[in-house]
């Protein structure tokens, strides 16, 4: 029996990049696959893809910025498989800008795409796996969300998209703290791959080398996503991982640190000074902010 067999997964910006090699490898892997992208010819070529080999896919262009269009996009995938197993929220797009020339627009769309297109998908799931288990149904189910290092350690000219992948890290954290009970695992990526927008970023650096193993192959990173995906992973849940060519590793996330005490009374304003440089002192280092 295939991995992912029978299980039904919607995957959003799902017509290039990092989205097309989680849609091929579940499928591959035994999935339905609903690829989603407002790119219609670009999601329409990796279900013709899916289907010359095999594969189970449907197109969709539904708008992952509403409930509305969620609740679209949820029971399109409904009527052509059934159930819905697992969400990949994928889809992202750039407005970089350093922090003081950064416009309201730019900060609203990265916010829409980013933390709100996190947010609908997993509503609309979340309240039908709820409902069902109430009914008694037993549910597998898999929210697996897309955060970035530049969400967990910030990210020069890109305060919004920053902002927005700490975000969905927080937000992963919550789902899986909430939903447990209904037999939901939420998790999080910081995913490093070859993307339209790492090439509008860092074209050098994640460049397809003439030979040799390519680092930043998005099909690299699409094995973690089809193991969350499955059945297997179910005793994993709110965690954050990075994952990137030959290299995966699971983030510690935030915890208290070093601690000091006034001994039953306040800080004052001339105590606290020093005692916040003594901790400061004793702290484990952050990792720089990318571009620092």
């Amino acid at each position: 029996m295939q991995l992912c067999e029978n299980r039904t997964v919607i995957i959003t910006g799902a017509g290039g990049g990092l989205g097309r090699a989680y849609a091929l490898a579940l499928a591959a892997a035994g999935a339905n696959v609903v690829v989603n992208d407002i790119r219609l010819e670009a999601a329409q070529a990796v279900v013709a893809d899916i289907l010359a080999s095999g594969g189970k896919a449907l197109v969709n262009a539904g708008d992952i910025c509403s409930l509305e269009g969620a609740r679209a996009i949820v029971a399109a995938a409904l009527t052509a498989f059934g159930e819905v197993h697992a969400v990949v929220n994928n889809a992202g797009i750039l407005r970089d800008r350093m922090f003081v020339s950064l416009s309201e627009e730019d900060w609203d769309a990265v916010m829409r795409v980013h933390l709100k297109g996190h947010f609908c998908l997993a509503r609309v799931l979340a309240e039908r796996w709820r409902n069902l288990a109430k009914d008694g149904i037993a549910i597998d189910a898999r929210i697996i969300n897309t955060t970035s290092g530049a969400g967990l350690q910030g990210s020069i000219g890109q305060s919004n998209y920053a902002s927005a992948k700490g975000g969905v890290a927080a937000l992963t954290l919550v789902q899986a703290a909430e939903l447990r009970r209904y037999g939901v695992t939420a998790n999080a990526l910081a995913p490093a791959a070859r993307t339209s927008m790492t090439e509008q970023g860092m074209p050098d650096l994640v460049k397809k080398p003439d030979s040799g193993f390519d680092h930043y192959d998005p099909a690299n990173v699409a094995p973690l996503v089809v193991w969350l995906a499955s059945s297997a992973s179910r005793g994993v849940s709110g965690q954050v991982f990075e994952i990137e060519g030959d290299r995966v590793s699971v983030c510690d996330g935030w915890r208290s640190g070093p601690e000091a005490r006034a001994g039953g009374v306040a800080f004052t304003a001339q105590t606290i000074g020093p005692v916040i440089a003594g901790l400061i002192g004793e702290a484990v280092p952050a990792k720089p902010v990318w571009g620092s």
